[in-house]
């Protein structure tokens, strides 16, 4: 099928709602925040205020769709909140860890890795190959031939000459948290996974599989996608037992003020 559907002015993106029975109070106000935001994104909000396709529910306003909007503007702004302090923990206790067990560049031991490896691509069928020592090793030297450079990083190649790399304090800094998944994953031994696992007091296969989807929902938020009432496409292991310490500390803490 062919799409043919023509752009519409705010004005008739307006004229189309209040068509499908949505109340449009103040219209100057509504077409602000169309040109700020757009019709399409605002839209997956619309989506809940019909009973039918293209049937506005009686009584909705244009404030009920932007107010949802708005609510989950900030859920995105407090969950990202929540996954930039475990980013910034997991990569601190995984750099800590690693350094006292393998040294300063641990980063650069290819023993530590698992072998390159081949996996399927579920959707294509196609088989492709899998080195996590290259990709780190890639991801170093990116940061080192980036035009502007960390400063840390730059100090480190005007101040020293062996090791190649800066030790792993600087050189994970720059990893993203996906970056920080596929390695964790990559890591050869499970012993060295649970040791960064249970820092968060986890088996390191939960822990594997919620870094993958906190990357997830991090990207979601990094991009300013809709988070609420979304399905997530990359599910999380779920714990059989949920009565954890720092799970109902953190909720008597919260709870009391």
């Amino acid at each position: 099928m062919e799409f043919k559907k023509p752009p519409l002015t705010h004005q008739e993106q307006i004229s189309l709602w209040k068509s499908r029975g949505l109340t449009v109070g103040d219209e100057q106000r509504a077409i602000h925040y169309l040109t700020n935001i757009s019709y399409y994104r605002l839209s997956a909000y619309a989506l809940p205020f019909q009973l039918e396709k293209d049937v506005f529910d009686k009584g909705t306003d244009f404030n009920d769709i932007l107010n949802l909007y708005l609510f989950d503007r900030e859920l995105r702004l407090l969950v990202f909140n929540a996954i930039e302090r475990l980013e910034v923990s997991i990569r601190a206790r995984m750099i800590y860890i690693l350094s006292h067990k393998y040294g300063a560049h641990w980063q650069d031991n290819a023993k530590i890795y698992k072998d390159p490896y081949r996996v399927k691509n579920k959707k294509t069928g196609e088989h492709f190959t899998i080195d996590v020592y290259n990709e780190v090793q890639e991801i170093i030297s990116h940061s080192a031939r980036d035009k502007n450079p960390e400063t840390f990083i730059k100090h480190y190649k005007n101040n020293y000459h062996k090791p190649v790399n800066p030790p792993s304090w600087m050189c994970i800094e720059v990893f993203t948290l996906g970056q920080l998944s596929k390695l964790f994953n990559g890591l050869k031994e499970n012993t060295d996974k649970q040791l960064i696992a249970t820092e968060f007091r986890l088996h390191h296969t939960i822990f594997k599989s919620w870094l993958h989807t906190l990357t997830y929902i991090r990207n979601i938020c990094g991009h300013h996608g809709r988070l609420w009432n979304r399905e997530i496409a990359i599910e999380p292991i779920w714990l059989n037992k949920t009565n954890f310490p720092w799970i109902i500390d953190d909720f008597k803490e919260v709870t009391n003020r």
